[in-house]
């Protein structure tokens, strides 16, 4: 069953953002992760807190998490801080 990480984000600095998105594609696609879908967002209801969202497809929930909780992108963490406000969210599909 798939599980996916659901990012919801606002841009703090879109320079390091750029660095930012480069290294961590780089670390998705290690755990053999996707991104499904990446940008803004138009809201058809609400108010939504974050302009952006990012959805992350892995095979599984444990990939999921092995790639969150990896070196490798917990190395970038400082630097996604520094590049974006942002909720990270998993979500197992049916």
């Amino acid at each position: 069953m798939s599980t996916f990480i659901i990012v919801a984000s606002n841009i703090i600095d879109a320079e390091k953002l750029s660095q930012y998105s480069q290294q961590a594609a780089l670390t998705v696609a290690k755990y053999e992760g996707k991104f499904i879908a990446k940008g803004p967002i138009d809201s058809l209801h609400g108010t939504p807190g974050y302009q952006g969202k990012a959805i992350i497809e892995f095979a599984d929930q444990q990939s999921a998490e092995n790639w969150y909780h990896s070196d490798e992108y917990q190395a970038l963490v400082p630097l996604r801080n520094e590049a974006i406000d942002s909720q990270f969210h998993l979500l197992n599909g049916l």
